[in-house]
């Protein structure tokens, strides 16, 4: 009990704070492009964590470089790959049922890490992919959609699915603070140069870019990566994963909340039926 309860009041925290990523994405986008806003995001925490990084516990070379190739697929390649999509014209809900796919795709990979699902949890990981698509199911158009977005949604769906399954076979018992370091680092090399041969890098700022920029790097960047890594550590990488099936419901509260968004009946039953396989899949009464 004792060893749970930690991450009971953990999982809670780092659903509603991972939720408000295309909330984010909405204020951001409009007034600097997707890689550019990345690289500033990226650049920030680094700034923010370096007074911390004296006499930490930095890990040796081998597994370094292992948080880096983590961090870049979880950070690098999802958030890019989001954020293009979306920049390219994709809706926030077909990228979000897209990315929605991850439980899936990391429960297929559990055999690898030795944690093969059970019939309860594929049970779960299915009805909770329904849950996804209920909720985001009438925000799904398909104007404006190219080729290009979906494989960018895509991309990003790999990545943090690569990403999610590498953290937790080769990056055990890492200091957070040399983790997060290694990992936001090791992104901003990949992201900063893509940005400067592939976007003008022009940045308008504004009161709701600087807010998102802050909520960015302070809230998403810091805190629910840190969240995520506790998790991971803690528990099975397939329980984890289910707990994305939340992030599209409690993005459409914020959405109705902050944009006066509809919400409708089928999208709260979405909300329920996805809560119902998070706790199904995670073995919960």
């Amino acid at each position: 009990m004792g060893s749970s309860l930690p991450s009971r009041l953990i999982s809670p925290f780092f659903v509603l704070i991972w939720s408000t990523g295309f909330v984010v994405a909405r204020y951001g986008l409009p007034y600097a492009e997707p890689l550019t806003f990345l690289s500033m995001r990226f650049a920030g925490v680094l700034m923010v964590l370096a007074p911390f990084s004296v006499g930490i516990a930095w890990p040796g070379r081998r597994q370094g470089v292992h948080m880096a190739v983590a961090g870049v697929l979880l950070q690098a390649g999802y958030l890019g790959g989001v954020w293009i999509a979306i920049h390219l014209g994709m809706g926030a809900g077909l990228a979000a049922l897209v990315v929605g796919l991850q439980p899936l795709l990391t429960a297929v990979a559990g055999r690898w890490m030795g944690e093969p699902p059970s019939a309860r949890q594929w049970a779960g990981l299915v009805l909770g992919f329904v849950g996804v698509a209920l909720v985001v199911g009438n925000r799904i158009g398909t104007m404006g959609l190219t080729w290009q977005a979906l494989a960018f949604a895509v991309a990003a769906l790999l990545s943090i699915t690569a990403g999610t399954v590498y953290q937790r076979r080769f990056c055990p018992g890492v200091d957070l603070r040399a983790g997060l370091l290694l990992q936001f680092g090791a992104s901003l090399i990949v992201v900063l140069p893509a940005a400067w041969m592939f976007e003008t890098m022009a940045v308008q700022w504004t009161w709701p870019l600087a807010g998102a920029w802050a909520w960015s790097v302070f809230a998403l960047s810091i805190g629910a990566i840190c969240l995520l890594f506790l998790l991971i550590r803690r528990g099975a990488a397939t329980r984890v994963a289910s707990l994305m099936y939340l992030t599209p419901a409690v993005t459409a509260l914020m959405a109705w909340a902050a944009f006066d968004e509809p919400l409708t009946a089928t999208m709260v039953a979405g909300m329920a039926l996805s809560a119902f396989a998070v706790a199904w899949a995670q073995g919960k009464r």
